[in-house]
């Protein structure tokens, strides 16, 4: 096992250049189920997330082939459609290859997914979503089973949550379906475009995306493409927080401030100077931070990958403030660890209400989810004294060399395994 080590109180200053974004790479991976001919993806991030779903690909029968910083994904090869409970139950986005498989093979039988525990991140929106496309879904004994023995069918879905999954689910699978799909209530976010971008870019035809009406006109057929990521928005509003609260000079590069809007405003608010450019963003603080309230809503909301991010800048705030998550039930598990390091937070049901103290103090912390590891680096780096944090798988898989990235700003923070 190992930890992270982090010396806190240091500035930070340079350039840090953001990844592509995990939370798009994943159901791209996936899309290249559904062409006839190989794709490429180039640059995809190192992620534990990656090598799973890279690793569910491979155990369907794909090939994967890595060349320089391209994947090269053959999916022709795929000749089963039951994936294994050890690999789904290590990633809730896993369950985006039942979509694909169905569409291409009228079949799938998948363990029910696992990944960070913070709520129950219910699969009916997806299940109910394939049985109006004409699938006969069952449950039981921990697995989703589903056939399509006419094909599916195109349908008119209104979504009763804007959930990035399902909305990612139903367009793989409408994307070679017979006839026209409507989703209502779609979700709109960058990671959303980015997978239609290449849908489209592969043959398909679909129109809406990044507004809550996306709408789908099955084809017969999809060819391989290459495509490039879009920059990973959490990895940046990370670093982007890490500079606020620890205070110094940094210059966040490959950035959509535009896929950013509500982080950069409430830094505005807690006083922090933020600096937009084309694919930039430089933030210059002195690590006096005003407390300020945030709400996590679905995108174009606050959100909630940077709630927890948020609320360890909001320890050292000057003030009180108020962070109300209204997506996960279950994402305040870092209080508990914050406090470890001498925050002030009282939690009512999905409020949390932090007082600010002067400083954080080093404490021996664990990584509860992805994000709340994130949150505890940040926390670390802005406190007095040593930080430990543990249980690093979790960071492992949503940030690509965090660690040198940061010791590349100046951070003193170091990865060792455990005593």
């Amino acid at each position: 096992m190992e930890k992270l080590i982090i010396r806190g109180g240091r500035p930070l200053h340079g350039h840090v250049r953001v990844s592509s974004a995990k939370n798009a790479v994943l159901p791209i991976i996936v899309a290249t189920l559904l062409p006839d001919s190989p794709s490429t993806i180039i640059d995809a991030p190192h992620l534990e997330d990656v090598k799973t779903i890279c690793s569910v690909i491979e155990s369907l029968g794909g090939n994967i082939l890595l060349r320089d910083n391209a994947m090269i994904f053959d999916t022709t090869t795929v000749d089963k459609t039951e994936a294994s409970y050890e690999l789904m139950s290590r990633m809730r986005a896993s369950f985006l290859i039942m979509g694909p498989l169905l569409a291409k093979k009228r079949h799938a039988k998948i363990a029910l997914p696992g990944g960070c525990m913070i709520g129950s991140r219910p699969i009916d929106l997806h299940l109910k979503a394939f049985e109006a496309m004409g699938a006969k879904v069952t449950v039981g004994n921990g697995y989703v089973e589903a056939s399509v023995p006419e094909g599916l069918k195109g349908a008119t879905i209104y979504l009763d949550f804007p959930s990035v999954g399902a909305t990612e689910n139903i367009l793989m699978a409408a994307a070679v379906a017979d006839g026209k799909t409507i989703i209502e209530n779609a979700a709109e976010e960058p990671e959303i475009v980015d997978l239609v971008t290449f849908l489209n870019s592969m043959g398909a035809n679909i129109k809406g995306a990044g507004t809550n009406v996306i709408r789908v006109e099955g084809v017969k057929h999809l060819y391989g493409a290459s495509h490039t990521v879009i920059p990973d928005r959490i990895e940046a509003g990370t670093f982007i927080i890490a500079a606020a609260m620890a205070g110094g000079d940094v210059v966040v590069d490959n950035v959509l401030s535009e896929h950013l809007k509500p982080l950069l405003a409430k830094l505005g608010e807690a006083g922090v100077k933020v600096i937009k450019d084309i694919d930039s963003v430089r933030v210059i603080s002195d690590g006096h931070i005003h407390s300020t309230d945030i709400k996590t809503l679905p995108y174009p909301g606050f959100p909630t990958d940077l709630q927890a991010q948020f609320m360890a800048m909001m320890t050292i705030g000057d003030g009180t403030s108020t962070v109300t998550e209204t997506v996960f039930e279950n994402r305040f598990m870092h209080v508990g660890e914050l406090r470890r390091m001498g925050a002030n937070i009282e939690v009512e049901g999905r409020k949390a209400i932090v007082h600010g103290v002067p400083f954080l103090q080093g404490a021996f912390v664990r990584a509860t989810d992805l994000r709340a590891g994130a949150a505890l680096v940040l926390a670390g780096l802005a406190a007095h004294g040593v930080t430990e944090v543990g249980d690093l798988r979790h960071i492992d898989r949503g940030y690509d060399h965090l660690v040198e990235k940061l010791r590349g700003l100046g951070a003193d923070i170091i990865r060792v395994d455990k005593d």
